[in-house]
């Protein structure tokens, strides 16, 4: 009787340590004035830092439900991340933000658009985000779809925006398919790259924030099997 009284006394103590320590935590929304004070080199380091925990799976256990209403006034977010459609990329957990803290955009095969750029310059220049990340993953089907010359209804003309990327890969020692594991990330590193240069190019807004030091424009790669975030010159 008495083991059984004891042991039920440890099972309930485990319990309680157990749901203390499983208790979400309630971050802090970012102010105006938090956010003014970061540098883009300090959001990259936040950023990476987030994915770091990712890999490792300790990313923080928040309380959605909390954030909610404290972010319901206003926003002061920290980046705009420019993402592939893909269900498999989970921006914010790949970062392990919350709440209020990343602009997050998609796209199948995360090119630029007008729309895509106009919420950049709305991100940056009115609501204060410090970096543009643009972000491609391994084994992308927008990518293989436009290297294979996939054609149906308005996909058709999707492609279109990533068949830069294709010709941006010339002289590759190898089959030009995407049945090519070597040649398809070429061109999956390539579609990001030449996004990052769109961008530049076709926003003087954004072009012109980079240049004054206000922001950052930046590419990245997403592994879905190692969950891990490789930044790109």
């Amino acid at each position: 009787m008495k083991k059984q009284i004891l042991f039920l006394l440890v099972a309930v103590l485990a319990g309680s340590a157990c749901a203390t320590a499983k208790k979400p935590l309630v971050n802090r929304v970012l102010t105006a004035q938090e956010q003014a004070a970061l540098t883009p080199d300090q959001v990259i380091a936040i950023l990476d830092e987030g994915n770091e925990r990712f890999v490792a799976g300790t990313v923080t256990s928040r309380d959605h439900s909390a954030q909610v209403r404290l972010a319901a006034e206003g926003q002061f977010p920290k980046a705009v991340v420019l993402s592939c459609l893909d269900s498999r990329v989970p921006v914010e957990d790949v970062f392990d933000r919350g709440i209020g803290d990343i602009f997050v955009a998609r796209v199948a095969g995360n090119f630029e658009n007008t729309d895509i750029l106009g919420s950049m310059e709305f991100g940056t220049k009115v609501a204060g985000a410090k970096v543009i990340l643009v972000m491609g993953h391994k084994d992308c089907g927008a990518v293989k779809a436009t290297i294979d010359g996939a054609e149906l209804g308005n996909i058709t003309a999707m492609l279109e925006n990533i068949k830069p990327a294709v010709e941006a890969v010339p002289g590759f020692d190898g089959a030009r398919i995407s049945s090519n594991a070597e040649f398809l990330h070429a061109v999956e590193r390539a579609n990001v790259s030449e996004t990052v240069q769109r961008i530049r190019e076709r926003s003087p807004i954004l072009r012109d924030m980079e240049s004054a030091g206000q922001i950052k424009i930046v590419g990245a790669l997403y592994d879905m099997g190692t969950g891990r975030v490789e930044l790109l010159d």
